[in-house]
């Protein structure tokens, strides 16, 4: 619990039956945590069997693969339903470190922010902690045009360790989103057409052969797949479009959107 709010952390899982137990001791030693939610989304390893008997966790398992997008619906209905007020998304490949979760609880937590980043760019340490080179440079063009597009200032857009208040997820129509990694970027778009500022906080890299990552050709089609988002909204808030991701009665975001 963080000042009476019950604090979630949700892990969309694939494949990652030797970080995953890493992962949830050290996120378990951060004293805040109420429950463990893991979505296994029909992973061909060991996950669910090395997931199951850790204390406080929840699994719930996919039959069949529904990709990224889909894993995530997954995990924030049923941290909802276990009735969450902090959720916090981390992912069980141990890519980003579990330290940072009370850090951002209390930003959610104190009514500061409604949403908090773990940006692997603020700090510029992300290419020292492993980020190949050519995922830097996607990652910093996408987020620029991304920012120019949809008038904000965030660091990066791509992160996977993002903390979210209830209130915020429950007024998102987030069941519209794409079931694919494009799902990241719509979210973030859906909070700033909200008028919701996004805080970010420095997190650390780090990238070794059990962290996840998806491949060069799926990269692209989610490059695309962002720049697509972002000029919807765009053309959505000059109200040339309509889009089933931005609701039409909102003006897209308030000055200072961004909080670092």
């Amino acid at each position: 619990m963080f000042r009476d709010k019950k604090v979630i952390v949700v892990m969309p899982a694939y494949n990652a039956a030797r970080t995953v137990r890493k992962t949830y001791e050290e996120l378990m030693k951060q004293g805040i945590v109420d429950r463990v939610i893991v979505v296994d989304d029909a992973s061909r390893d060991e996950t669910v069997a090395v997931a199951r008997p850790l204390p406080g966790v929840r699994v719930h398992v996919h039959p069949t693969n529904r990709g990224y997008g889909a894993n995530q619906k997954t995990c924030y209905r049923l941290a909802m339903e276990e009735g969450a007020d902090i959720i916090i998304m981390l992912h069980p490949d141990y890519q980003y470190t579990p330290k940072l979760v009370p850090a951002m609880a209390a930003i959610i937590g104190n009514d500061l922010y409604p949403c908090v980043l773990g940006s692997r760019i603020l700090g510029g340490y992300a290419l020292r902690g492993g980020m190949p080179l050519w995922k830097y440079a996607a990652n910093r063009f996408l987020t620029f045009v991304e920012n120019l597009l949809m008038g904000a200032k965030l660091s990066e857009y791509h992160t996977g360790y993002r903390a979210f208040s209830r209130t915020l997820l429950e007024g998102l129509p987030i069941e519209m989103n794409s079931d694919d990694f494009v799902f990241d970027n719509q979210i973030l778009a859906q909070i700033l057409w909200s008028g919701h500022t996004i805080a970010e906080i420095t997190c650390p890299t780090r990238y070794f052969p059990e962290a996840s990552s998806i491949n060069f050709q799926r990269s692209i089609r989610y490059g695309i797949g962002c720049l697509a988002t972002a000029a919807t909204y765009r053309l959505a808030r000059m109200g040339l479009v309509t889009s089933k991701l931005f609701a039409p009665n909102r003006k897209g975001p308030k000055k200072n959107s961004t909080a670092a």
